[in-house]
């Protein structure tokens, strides 16, 4: 008797592996034939890849770019490669609040006229930006470059989370040597940075007994209460305040 498989199951597809088309981060796809046969030159080809790695840009927008690319002067994708390489070889995180700058500490930690003993805790160097173009904050920042996000494997430690309790523990890790009196959470109101503003205000008042604070949340200057989301009546009723 045969032993063999039976002739009336269909046969099984060869699996398939590999990110899908466009996934931030990700190779594209590639099947058993190989690599996407579109009829670019491989060197296309290989630019098309390489920018649909990038965050937030798929295939078709790699696709655009690379083309725009091809079309360019030579000056201007040259001043492209550049930049990128000059970016890569000289700007670097701040030995403080881990911003972006191209020498040691950046120009927040090194001005004189900012109060340092006041740290604003943001999610990532632009979010520090959009508070300094606010102009009110007189402290100084220390950026977690991320948040906390078990579903993407991001972790406290994956974050700057213990350089930020070393700095309120000891004044020797802020900068100049001044102690921490106040830290303010300034995350994103989102699901995973509630959740990590909830584990650092945990952590702080483990190790210390300076004042934990958060930006406060609700109605915007100029809004309509008919306009506003549960949520957002929500946070203006609890964080109300006398006057």
């Amino acid at each position: 008797m045969s032993t063999g498989p039976s002739h009336d199951q269909p046969a099984k597809r060869p699996a398939r592996t590999g990110a899908r088309s466009g996934s931030p981060g990700k190779k594209p796809v590639r099947d058993a034939l190989g690599p996407y046969r579109t009829g670019y030159p491989a060197a296309v080809e290989r630019l098309i890849d390489e920018l649909a790695g990038l965050p937030g840009v798929g295939r078709r927008s790699a696709e655009r770019l690379a083309l725009f690319l091809v079309k360019s002067e030579q000056t201007k994708a040259q001043a492209l490669a550049s930049a990128i390489a000059q970016v890569k070889a000289t700007v670097r995180n701040c030995a403080v609040c881990y911003h972006l700058t191209e020498d040691r500490v950046c120009k927040v930690c090194a001005d004189e006229t900012r109060d340092r003993s006041l740290i604003m805790v943001v999610e990532q160097p632009r979010d520090l930006l959009a508070l300094e173009a606010a102009g009110v904050f007189k402290g100084v920042y220390h950026v977690l470059l991320g948040r906390i996000s078990p579903l993407d494997g991001v972790g406290p430690t994956d974050l700057t989370i213990p350089a930020l309790l070393d700095r309120a523990r000891s004044p020797q890790e802020n900068f100049e040597g001044v102690r921490v009196r106040e830290i303010v959470l300034g995350l994103n109101p989102t699901l995973e940075g509630d959740g990590t503003a909830l584990f650092l205000a945990d952590q702080l008042q483990r190790i210390t007994s300076l004042r934990v604070s958060r930006l406060a949340r609700g109605l915007p200057t100029g809004g309509q209460l008919e306009l506003a989301n549960k949520a957002v009546l929500t946070d203006a009723i609890e964080g109300r305040r006398e006057v």
